[in-house]
C-alpha cells in the first residue's frame, strides 16, 4: 500500500445499537489489506473501546481513521463532559457510567485501559465542558 487511507465515521451517542460498527468496518477495510490477524484483532477492540466511551459518556463524536503501510493512527474526538482524573479514569473498573449503560452490559470501567493495553501509543488530552481526543497509534511489526 502506497497511498494513506483516511476514514472517517461520525458515532451517534444516542444509539447504543449502531455502537460498535465503525470499528466492525474499519476491521473490514484492515482484511481487506491483508494486515496480520493480530495486528486487526488489536486495532479493533482499541477502536470498540472507543466507540462505546463516546456513547456512553460524551454523547457521540468523530473516529478519524488513518491507514498507512507502516502504522494504524485513530483519533477519537468529542465534545462530551470531559476526563476530570485522567489518571483515575485509567484504571482497570473505575467508571463513570449511567446505570442505564451498566444495565446495558456496559460500564465496565475497561475503555481506556484497554485502550491502553492493545495500543503501540495513547495520548488523550481533555478538557473540562469541552471534550476530549483520545489518539491512539498501532505499529506494524511492533
Amino acid at each position: 500500500m502506497d497511498e494513506t487511507i483516511r476514514i472517517e465515521y461520525e458515532i451517534d451517542g444516542e444509539n447504543y445499537a449502531l455502537a460498535g460498527e465503525a470499528s466492525a468496518d474499519v476491521k473490514r477495510v484492515l482484511r481487506q489489506l491483508g494486515l496480520p490477524a493480530d495486528f486487526i484483532r488489536r486495532v479493533s477492540v482499541a477502536m470498540y473501546e472507543a466507540e462505546i466511551n463516546m456513547v456512553i459518556h460524551a454523547h457521540g463524536g468523530m473516529a478519524l481513521v488513518e491507514i498507512t503501510a507502516q502504522r494504524v493512527k485513530l483519533d477519537l474526538v468529542d465534545n462530551g463532559p470531559g476526563i476530570p482524573d485522567i489518571a483515575l479514569a485509567m484504571k482497570e473498573g473505575y467508571t463513570t457510567a449511567s446505570d442505564t449503560a451498566r444495565q446495558m452490559g456496559f460500564g465496565a470501567g475497561m475503555g481506556l485501559p484497554n485502550m491502553k493495553r492493545y495500543s503501540d501509543e495513547i495520548e488523550i488530552a481533555s478538557e473540562i465542558g469541552k471534550g476530549t481526543c483520545v489518539s491512539l497509534w498501532f505499529t506494524l511489526g511492533a
